[in-house]
């Protein structure tokens, strides 16, 4: 299957950000894949309030994400906000299009470098899987890179392809952990692990400020933990043919989801 990862810059407006959706949808759709990530916030970046612009699975942000994903033909995955019941927002992938209609909530928030996601966010508790074109495909968000059971939960219920869309933090050594952590899920589960990280704002020529918004890098890794690809920080379309073989190869030669005993 192929897959594409779009690496954007998202802005405070999720009307200009539906505007890069759709320009990397086709772009995606050109190139034959059937799926497209993008970064988590795609629908609008962190650093602002989210409750102003959280809205249902079924308002008008995720509605045209999903015309736009119908449009293509294609499966998307976009990180959005929705509502929470108790006056927080979720962080929310929306997966959409292609015979997909399906959210993750993300589990495990960024309450780390001094940065507390809770305060504003609610977290989820439930791993999701997807179909596309016959091939289950994992469902995470940033933070999730830094917990290995929930790749290897999404591995045993058969991922092949694990996506991990990202607003990946900057600071010291984030760069070499981001790098480190993608290929450690994808040995930890087994499955191909694309991770759509946002682009670094400063190659756009905008202030990063003070949050998580942020450093390019998207990468593909493989089931033994082979880099497959990836981006530098600037924006851009990562497109890789992913081989279930491979999995199932992987799988073989090193059964740690069949071994493993925690």
């Amino acid at each position: 299957m192929r897959i594409a990862l779009a690496q954007i810059v998202s802005t405070p407006d999720p009307g200009h950000n539906l505007g890069l959706v759709e320009e990397q949808v086709r772009a995606a759709a050109a190139s034959g894949a059937r799926l497209v990530v993008f970064p988590e916030a795609t629908m609008c970046c962190f650093g602002v309030s989210l409750t102003p612009v959280a809205e249902p699975l079924d308002g008008p942000w995720g509605s045209r994400v999903r015309e736009l994903a119908a449009d293509a033909g294609l499966t998307v995955v976009a990180g959005m906000f929705t509502p929470a019941d108790d006056g927080r927002v979720r962080n929310t992938l929306l997966a959409t299009g292609g015979g997909v209609e399906a959210a993750y909530d993300k589990i495990h928030l960024f309450d780390a470098f001094g940065f507390a996601e809770s305060d504003t966010v609610a977290p989820g508790t439930v791993p999701v899987t997807v179909d596309v074109d016959g091939l289950t495909v994992g469902l995470t968000t940033c933070y999730d890179l830094r917990f290995p059971g929930l790749f290897q939960e999404l591995g045993s219920r058969g991922a092949t392809v694990i996506v991990a869309p990202a607003s990946w933090g900057a600071g010291p050594g984030k760069r070499e952990q981001w790098d480190l952590l993608v290929r450690a899920r994808a040995l930890d589960s087994t499955a191909f692990v694309a991770a759509c990280d946002q682009a670094d704002p400063a190659t756009v020529g905008r202030d990063a400020g003070r949050a998580p918004t942020g450093i390019g890098a998207s990468a593909v890794a493989g089931p033994l933990g082979n880099l497959v690809d990836q981006l530098d920080d600037k924006p851009g379309l990562l497109v890789v043919d992913v081989d279930p073989a491979e999995v199932d190869a992987a799988r073989k030669t090193v059964p740690v989801l069949a071994n493993r005993r925690f």
